[in-house]
């Protein structure tokens, strides 16, 4: 009886609890640590994948939010992260393929980082954010700095060859080996000295006395998968695996499928074909080494945080600009509207909120944008099309919102909680090819159900793509 009269304000008490451990602590304006990492995948141990070694990431996972329904706007990076980057969705002419400048499809359109800039904020950028480190130049309150690929470096890597008897091939240009397992030092590569160089930012804004946006960008898991010998050995060769559906999807069009010619570019790959068996778990360890050579350069970045206890006031987001493919339906690289390429991980670490949580919510790139305003403290420009995603803090179990868009030249897609669809247009506007997957029943993605008797689901998401193709358009001069 006594539990019973006294229980309505046992539950206030952890509702005040609870809701104060949930409110910044003070007017003190957060800093933003804003991680990006390339072609990283939702291939992580805190995404459900054991076999992945990625501590740090997971740490920061722990801490935080994890939003395992994210979806970027296009799978390719300079145009990802050019829309992730101005908060506004990609459409016909805007934002599409790997050489993407945000300054020419988006003029007058302030990033995020300038937002940040113009509130006060000392802004920062290391390695690679934008595609171009001069594109929209004037986010940034010094200039961006990148590894210097200088004749030193190719110094060290043709003696290195030598020593090693190792065919020396042209560095960076796409004709070298698709992977290197040198036995070096982390700093040897671009990824360790981003490390190091943001470390001494760190220090340095330590002492600044106004907050940073310290925006930090990881190249692998890029190819080629370079990485020293250490993170290769974290793996064991012989329990590798290819994928399970190393085919194209039954009824898939012929518009969704490409020669992923990126990976083609590279010695020992063959210029057709699929890639032998040897080589795709060759690749396959290659990708999984960097992602955990990436993940340690995250960890020590991470631990010079806290040393400098900047950690409690600093608000940590580490995000992929798009998925990868790795031989699913016998695909390499991203580049299509598969699960594989526009799924991408993100995740969220406010430090004055309950962490530990993971959410299936529709969320998509452009609602980071808002978030990190919202977050600050400081206003949501009018441009943004995104929305804050701070609600699912405190209530994960949102389904987030009703439908997420990406593109990529000609194909549009939509995915609801249920369905993802696709459909390609020419230039009039004509559909000429389209597929539908039901992610209850098949989740990988291996049966396309367009071609079964139009119903209304289908018809649905092609209304739905088309409003949103409709309003895209419309954005462009409305942004201008």
């Amino acid at each position: 009886m006594v539990m019973v009269r006294f229980f309505p304000y046992i539950l206030i008490f952890f509702s005040v609890v609870f809701t104060t451990c949930n409110q910044k602590p003070d007017k003190t304006a957060p800093n933003i640590l804003f991680i990006a990492v390339d072609d990283l995948r939702p291939e992580l141990n805190c995404y459900g994948a054991g076999h992945i070694i990625s501590p740090n990431i997971d740490e920061v996972a722990g801490d935080g939010i994890i939003f395992r329904q994210a979806y970027c706007q296009v799978p390719v990076c300079g145009a990802s992260r050019a829309s992730l980057l101005t908060g506004i969705r990609p459409n016909i002419s805007r934002f599409i393929d790997y050489d993407t400048w945000a300054d020419i499809d988006a003029p007058g359109i302030l990033s995020l980082p300038a937002h940040f800039r113009a509130n006060g904020y000392h802004t920062i950028s290391n390695g690679k954010i934008f595609h171009h480190k001069t594109d929209k130049i004037d986010s940034w309150s010094v200039p961006p700095w990148v590894p210097a690929d200088d004749l030193a470096d190719k110094k060290f890597w043709r003696d290195y060859q030598k020593k090693e008897n190792i065919e020396i091939m042209e560095m960076n240009d796409g004709s070298g080996p698709p992977y290197e397992n040198a036995d070096v030092d982390d700093n040897a590569y671009y990824d360790g000295k981003v490390a190091v160089h943001s470390i001494q930012d760190l220090r340095k804004l330590k002492d600044m006395g106004k907050p940073f946006f310290l925006a930090i960008g990881f190249y692998k898991p890029h190819l080629p998968f370079n990485a020293p010998k250490k993170y290769w050995e974290l793996y064991d060769s012989e329990k590798i695996n290819l994928p399970g559906n190393p085919y194209t999807p039954e009824n898939a069009p012929r518009a969704s499928m490409h020669n992923f010619g990126e990976l083609r570019a590279y010695h020992d790959i063959p210029p057709q074909g699929p890639i032998p068996d040897s080589m795709a778990l060759k690749l396959i360890h290659g990708y999984n080494a960097c992602v955990s050579y990436t993940d340690a350069q995250i960890g020590k970045v991470l631990k010079e945080l806290k040393v400098l206890d900047l950690d409690k006031n600093t608000i940590v987001i580490i995000w992929g600009d798009h998925g990868w493919n790795l031989g699913e339906h016998g695909l390499w690289c991203k580049h299509c509207h598969y699960q594989t390429s526009l799924r991408a991980p993100l995740i969220l670490k406010v430090p004055w909120k309950t962490g530990g949580i993971k959410t299936d919510a529709l969320v998509e790139f452009i609602d980071i944008y808002p978030t990190l305003c919202d977050l600050a403290g400081i206003s949501i420009p009018n441009h943004v099309q995104g929305e804050s995603l701070t609600k699912y803090y405190d209530n994960p179990m949102l389904k987030g919102k009703p439908h997420v868009f990406s593109r990529f030249f000609m194909g549009e897609s939509v995915k609801n909680q249920d369905f993802r669809y696709t459909e390609w247009l020419d230039s009039a506007g004509t559909r000429y090819a389209e597929m539908l997957y039901d992610h209850n029943t098949d989740p990988d993605e291996n049966f396309n159900i367009s071609g079964e008797n139009p119903n209304v689901i289908l018809n649905a998401l092609r209304k739905v793509n088309l409003e949103n193709r409709i309003e895209s358009e419309k954005s462009i001069e409305i942004n201008k």
